[in-house]
């Protein structure tokens, strides 16, 4: 029963790798999801692209997911650190206040953020969608860090300042490499959602050739009906090989993370 479920949730996935070999005029006519006849041109049309290739917007997508990446890894710990293990004056304010940007609607600071990147310049450039990474803007990256480090031994804190070690000295000599689990949960779901973004690369790039790979999957839909439906299918099967490969590379540090940190359900 569980396969036939499984099974069941996967074949909008199975349709639409069989729709990427079918020849256009048989995409929608035949509700089988094999092929008959294969073909290959939706690959070689889809890759090509109209005057720019689709290599273009992989690689787009891959420097602003693999500098959100490297920027919530970063920004996330080090907040994380100066959460959990320092004290300073106003902690359990800005604590609160950082947790209750988690029930702020994305919709509503889209215009305040537009005019803020537009003021600086920052519109049709990545940008917008790379430095706010470096600056701990994701609480949930900041409070899965400070859930895991609560769980850390004080006594290590307390051994590295006895060597004279400082607290930046602490965090990355010490702290940092025992929060691979957690910084590997952060990778993942930080990938997965860059990589995934539609609407931010929609509000902040206007030139074609910096678009991500959603909005180049966009390109293949026209308003008019007359949309390339077998080339967008074959390049959206492409789009889905770096996540799967992300997330299987990562999956034995991803359930150690969220086990570990006391989000599990």
């Amino acid at each position: 029963m569980l396969i036939g479920f499984g099974l069941l949730m996967l074949y909008p996935l199975i349709w639409m790798l069989g729709a990427s070999f079918k020849e256009s005029e048989f995409i929608f006519s035949e509700v089988s999801p094999i092929p008959n006849p294969v073909t290959l041109d939706n690959y070689k049309q889809g890759w090509e692209g109209s005057g720019i290739g689709f290599g273009t917007y992989f690689l787009n997508s891959t420097i602003v997911s693999g500098l959100s990446v490297l920027g919530n890894m970063f920004a996330c710990s080090l907040a994380g650190f100066a959460f959990a293990r320092m004290e300073f004056r106003g902690k359990k304010f800005l604590f609160a206040a950082m947790l209750a940007t988690l029930m702020l609607p994305v919709h509503v600071l889209l215009v305040p953020q537009y005019i803020l990147f537009s003021n600086l310049g920052w519109v049709n450039s990545f940008l917008p969608l790379v430095v706010p990474k470096f600056l701990a803007v994701d609480a949930f990256f900041v409070f899965l860090m400070v859930q895991f480090l609560r769980g850390l031994p004080r006594e290590l804190d307390q051994a590295a300042k006895i060597d004279g070690a400082g607290p930046w000295q602490t965090y990355w000599r010490i702290i940092l490499p025992l929060t691979m689990p957690a910084l590997a949960t952060t990778a993942i779901f930080t990938f997965i959602w860059t990589w995934n973004d539609f609407l931010s690369p929609l509000l902040y790039l206007q030139d074609p050739r910096l678009y991500t790979v959603p909005l180049g999957l966009n390109a293949f839909l026209d308003a008019s009906g007359d949309s390339a439906w077998g080339p967008m299918f074959a390049m959206a099967v492409l789009s889905l090989g770096p996540l799967f490969g992300f997330f299987l590379a990562g999956q034995k540090y991803l359930t150690s993370g969220i086990a570990t940190t006391g989000l599990k359900g």
